[in-house]
């Protein structure tokens, strides 16, 4: 695990600042809220496709390491690009190669936390990256809120190439672990030592819900990257326009608030079902967009955005470990690595999706007020679909499991080859 939260702490330091940054960069130079926001689409565009490949190529057994590897190239090859553009073409090659790169890290890097988990239960690894990603995170949208207020926004992709030449260098050095030697990562049977019915259901409709509501939170994630910014620095119906430092400062503020709450937070729900986890995290976000939306109705409506930021960080830290568990709880062991790459989809949905239809709200109302209340609205309209949720396959290590495993040269990558009878020997006990 030290090796996965490592890289997940280094990736996260140059991802943070270019995430949040992007959006003030270019509309420094001019860009609309549309151009700005299709940018981040096609990014996310091409990473529905590429999540695919890389979830497919993980279950046929390719080592995590090589994904987050060509992750690296990628991204250092858009910040070269990105570093300089100065007009919408270099902008939208910038963002593909960014949108490659997100496409093969996030199955890979999300698959590797239960197969690193040692006898650490695998709710709260995810927990434990969590909380490196989000600070990582802060601490890359701190350094953006410092090169803003010295009018040096474009050092975050400087510090981003830095950040991943450190992930290749450490990764080839240490790469992922692929093959957990005792691993019990089959379901609750209620006859451990039988066989495992066969499902009546194709493995990814229980996943279904799950991928719903990831969808929603993600769209808000989304937005709090590529809306939030503009409708703070243009203002709402009577809330004044923030400076575009002051707008960092507080986004940097949620994020500070995030990196506190990520793990006791993650911790705490690590203990309890994934329905529980869901459904807090989706209250705080009705109740943040719903403060953001009145923000825009006052002149002291900053103090309501300042309000808002802590819900929507307890939801945050709810929501990404929780949701990640839920996804390896209703999956089978052999087809994680598709379901990851399809729980990075809804990230990636959301990315195209949410921007889009952010900038041409706010380019059409120049205010947040419908778009946040929409989102605030969507949180309760999913919010049903936690009922059927439950933990199919729930990933835990015993001792009982250690001893009854086959030695570790003959167990199969619990994400390799849906056929293999090392899978399903596995899956049995």
């Amino acid at each position: 695990m030290k090796n996965v939260t490592r890289l997940r702490f280094l990736a996260s330091i140059g991802a943070g600042g270019v995430m949040f940054m992007t959006p003030l960069i270019f509309h420094a130079i001019d860009f609309s809220a549309r151009e700005v926001g299709s940018g981040l689409a096609v990014s996310a565009l091409i990473g529905t496709v590429v999540r695919l490949l890389s979830g497919a190529l993980l279950d046929r057994g390719i080592p995590c390491s090589w994904p987050v590897r060509g992750t690296t190239l990628l991204a250092i090859g858009a910040d070269l690009i990105l570093l300089q553009a100065d007009n919408y073409n270099s902008y939208l090659l910038g963002q593909l190669l960014l949108g490659c790169a997100a496409g093969l890290y996030w199955p890979a890097i999300e698959l590797a936390v239960p197969l690193s988990c040692g006898n650490l239960p695998s709710g709260r690894g995810y927990a434990l990256v969590r909380s490196a990603d989000a600070l990582g995170i802060g601490i890359g949208t701190l350094i953006g809120t410092a090169a803003a207020t010295l009018g040096m926004l474009r050092t975050v992709y400087s510090v981003e190439a830095l950040c991943m030449g450190a992930v290749l260098v450490l990764i080839s050095l240490v790469p992922l672990q692929d093959s957990p030697p005792f691993r019990n990562l089959s379901g609750n049977s209620p006859e451990p030592d039988g066989p495992r019915p066969t499902p009546r259901l194709p493995w990814l409709l229980p996943l279904l819900p799950v991928l719903l509501i990831s969808v929603v939170a993600t769209g808000i994630l989304a937005l709090q990257q590529s809306a939030l910014p503009l409708d703070l620095v243009r203002g709402g119906l009577l809330r004044p326009a923030l400076s575009e430092s002051h707008s960092s400062a507080l986004i940097a503020l949620q994020l500070t608030l995030l990196v506190s709450l990520q793990w006791p937070v993650g911790r705490w729900l690590s203990e309890r079902s994934v329905a529980f986890g869901l459904g807090l995290s989706l209250a705080g976000f009705s109740l943040g967009c719903s403060l953001l939306a009145l923000s825009s109705l006052f002149e002291n409506g900053t103090v309501l955005v300042l309000t808002a930021l802590l819900p929507m960080a307890f939801a945050q830290a709810a929501f990404l470990p929780t949701a990640t568990e839920a996804v390896i709880e209703e999956t089978p062991p052999q087809h994680r690595g598709l379901a990851m790459a399809l729980f990075s989809q809804c990230f990636a949905i959301s990315a195209i999706v949410a921007p889009l239809a952010g900038g041409a709200l706010l380019d059409l109302q120049n205010n947040g007020l419908l778009l946040w209340l929409s989102m605030g609205g969507a949180c309760l309209v999913v919010l049903p679909t936690l009922r059927s949720l439950k933990p199919r396959y729930r990933a835990t290590a015993t001792a009982d499991a250690a001893l009854n495993q086959e030695p570790p040269a003959t167990v199969a990558r619990t994400h390799g080859s849906v056929g293999s009878a090392e899978t399903r020997r596995m899956t049995q006990h």
